[in-house]
């Protein structure tokens, strides 16, 4: 993998960012796509916690995200609401939850681990950061294939259990992701009508203070 570089993001790396946006997610609405303009954003708020992928200096995945306080009790909500937008208008430094904004490998550089070196750098984050671990709303596109025979529910329910292969959420499992529940209505998608799960990795270094 000595092609493959992690570094956090840059202003220089945001125009590429956006066309990756793009690339990456066909299915989504336009209105839940981020563009240039929210990712120099992220670099004015929150660059400790945003990576960027390159392969050989060319930008091919993003693990976006901000710091909130999570309310668990009310865990329904939708994307482009909680992020402001893409602003990340809801971050607060002293969150105690690391939120996943986007994970995103572009299609030509998938299967190379660059998805998992993306959430390690995150996890490594929170946990130097002394956070209770990550938290987000993941989507599931191989549901396109199975929503005329199965509910989202049993979709998901099958996934987790091995029985079929999701190509976004088996990844999150692979890495430590647990599903708490499903987000209904959380972005628009065609692929999952709407729906995404709930997904949590808590940190196992967490130390109250």
């Amino acid at each position: 993998m000595s092609e493959l570089v992690i570094e956090t993001i840059r202003p220089q790396y945001c125009a590429a960012l956006a066309r990756l946006q793009m690339d990456c997610y066909p299915t989504l609405g336009a209105g839940e796509l981020m563009d240039e303009g929210h990712f120099r954003r992220h670099c004015e708020i929150f660059p400790e916690g945003n990576f960027v992928a390159l392969w050989e200096g060319r930008v091919v995945g993003l693990g976006a995200g901000l710091l909130v306080d999570f309310d668990f009790a009310h865990t329904q909500h939708r994307f482009m609401e909680f992020i402001g937008g893409g602003h990340f208008a809801a971050h607060r430094p002293d969150g105690a939850w690391y939120y996943g904004a986007d994970i995103s490998v572009h299609p030509d550089f998938r299967r190379r681990g660059i998805a998992r070196q993306l959430y390690d750098a995150r996890k490594a984050y929170i946990v130097a950061a002394n956070k209770r671990g990550f938290v987000g709303g993941g989507l599931i596109p191989g549901y396109a294939n199975y929503k005329a025979e199965l509910s989202v529910q049993e979709y998901v329910d099958r996934v987790v259990a091995g029985e079929l292969r999701d190509p976004t959420l088996s990844v999150q499992l692979r890495n430590g992701f647990a599903v708490r529940g499903l987000l209904r209505d959380y972005l628009e998608d065609s692929a999952s009508d709407d729906w995404a799960t709930l997904l949590v990795w808590e940190n196992p270094e967490y130390r109250a203070v």
